[in-house]
């Protein structure tokens, strides 16, 4: 149980309906649906509570991060649409970017609380900087966004069973899959690998 703003939260609640509402997400996200951004954004409030619970401050920094992207993901979709449906374009550099920018700023922040006392503290790092940019490059919809991710599910195995967090470590088992899955329907699709099509 975990101690949580003085309420005391099931540790094992939290992990598995954030694992639950993320494997949701990434099925919408493998069909383009937008969907996948309500799963995801839906994810952050579970697993915001668990970081904070067990003191993972990058981790729960994190989750505001990918809060950010999740809205910035689902106006950027829209505003795609809308351009290639009726050909309204939008200021694109500036849409593209901002998103990013805010994010580098919350991510700046959280690492700079964080004491970088053991190894942990820097594979934590690592996978929330691979992270953030997995989901930037995810809200372009870039075919290698979902090796980035392979990355972080295999980096994060070992750090989440230090943590005694089973369903996260279970989930980043299906997540792999989800995303080798993912990478090849998109290249199914034809989507080049480093150019914006469709988050």
């Amino acid at each position: 149980m975990l101690n949580i703003f003085g309420l005391t939260v099931s540790q094992a609640l939290l992990d598995w309906s954030g694992a639950l509402l993320i494997a949701v997400s990434l099925v919408f996200l493998v069909r383009k649906h937008p969907a996948y951004w309500h799963f995801g954004n839906a994810s952050l409030l579970p697993y915001g509570l668990l970081y904070l619970g067990t003191g993972q401050y990058i981790l729960a920094g994190l989750q505001v991060s990918y809060l950010i992207f999740g809205l910035h993901g689902m106006l950027l979709w829209a505003l795609e649409a809308r351009r290639e449906e009726r050909g309204i374009r939008f200021h694109e550099g500036f849409w593209y970017n901002l998103g990013w920018v805010m994010t580098l700023g919350i991510f700046a922040y959280t690492v700079s609380v964080t004491r970088f006392t053991d190894s942990w503290s820097f594979v934590q790092f690592t996978i929330a900087a691979l992270s953030l940019l997995a989901n930037w490059a995810t809200t372009r919809r870039w075919i290698w966004s979902w090796l980035v991710w392979m990355t972080v599910n295999a980096i994060s195995v070992p750090y989440y069973l230090h943590l005694e967090l089973y369903a996260l470590t279970a989930l980043q088992g299906v997540l792999f899959g989800m995303s080798v899955w993912g990478y090849l329907s998109w290249r199914r699709d034809g989507l080049p690998a480093s150019v914006a099509v469709h988050a």
